[in-house]
């Protein structure tokens, strides 16, 4: 039912897509004003997170590492997996942001009876991967339409992409990959129990409104060609402030547009935010070096101590009671023998 409905969510944007690109008035408002507010909710969300995880109180080390810690000098450490200074954190950081290191080395635990069988799992690693690279080319592809004349860096990118040409346009292979990587992470929910049963309406929303986003933006590509001088004077005309809407953008555009201003207010609240909150994980960004150096919470105030012999000389009648013997008198004692 989570799943059914986020489709049904998902279906509902682009039925108002499509109602909108029907009426002169909603082709405003979906080219206009729904991308600037939704960018407006992004960056406002996603700087207000950032700084609410960067005021939080990190008193202590607490990384999580995997390895050997630097201690004495004749015992070999783990550099990167428990990094002690600052270069090991970002050659650290740099392996999990990048090549998701961490997920590679993730196992599938099952119960076989009564005995825990630990398997391999790199299909997630390797979908996760596919994911998240392809996204990035298709995102710096997409500069192209808010940048004239476009950089070569991006015409590189581009002519890298779609050198696996079948025919006209060139298929680009970061679409491939970013379709057949949503495909297993939707089906993968739905094939595995316990991730089925942990899933809830967001983990289906998410991966289907990126899956409508994909799919809308082949379709502009390979099917129902999107009229991209248009696109891009929109694209152009939103960047510099000075919209403007012109009358040959396609339903199909509309929807796509709608969809992706949707994913954009939604990231900063979303379990997406990930992107942003790795670099600020106090788990992952600091160096563990617990052992040679003292860190003293700085937020440590006066506290009003209770030694034991006050307590006992408060307590004193009811330990005499009680047949419990007296540190004092036996120290008097003590010293009278």
């Amino acid at each position: 039912m989570r799943a059914f409905w986020s489709l049904l969510a998902v279906a509902a944007l682009v039925l108002v897509g499509l109602a909108g690109a029907a009426a002169a008035g909603g082709r405003v408002i979906l080219a206009l004003a729904v991308p600037y507010a939704a960018f407006a909710v992004f960056l406002g969300g996603f700087c207000w997170r950032v700084v609410r995880w960067s005021r939080a109180p990190v008193p202590f080390r607490i990384p999580v590492t995997c390895g050997q810690q630097k201690s004495l000098p004749w015992i070999r450490s783990s550099r990167i997996d428990n990094p002690f200074t600052v270069p090991a954190v970002v050659v650290r950081m740099a392996g999990e942001v990048l090549l998701f290191r961490s997920l590679f080395r993730n196992n599938r635990a099952r119960l076989a009876g009564e005995r825990l069988v630990l398997g391999e799992n790199k299909y997630l690693w390797l979908g996760s991967l596919a994911f998240h690279w392809s996204l990035l080319m298709i995102l710096l592809r997409h500069l192209r339409l808010f940048m004239e004349p476009v950089p070569a860096l991006v015409n590189r990118l581009e002519q890298l992409d779609g050198f696996f040409q079948l025919g006209a346009p060139p298929i680009y292979l970061s679409d491939i990959a970013l379709l057949a990587s949503l495909g297993y992470l939707i089906v993968r929910r739905f094939r595995d129990p316990m991730v089925r049963y942990i899933s809830l309406f967001t983990d289906y929303f998410a991966l289907l409104l990126l899956l409508g986003i994909a799919g809308t933006g082949m379709l502009m590509r390979y099917y129902l060609r999107a009229d991209i001088v248009s696109v891009k004077q929109l694209a152009l005309s939103i960047a510099a402030f000075h919209p403007v809407v012109p009358s040959a953008l396609s339903p199909v555009f509309l929807v796509h547009l709608l969809l992706v201003s949707t994913l954009a207010a939604y990231f900063p609240f979303s379990k997406l935010m990930h992107a942003g909150g790795v670099f600020l994980s106090p788990t992952r960004n600091l160096a563990n070096n617990s052992r040679s150096r003292r860190h003293v919470n700085p937020w440590n105030y006066p506290v009003k101590t209770h030694p034991y012999a006050e307590w006992e000389e408060e307590f004193r009648e009811k330990l005499k009671e009680a047949g419990i013997p007296l540190e004092a008198e036996h120290a008097g004692n003590a010293r009278t023998d």
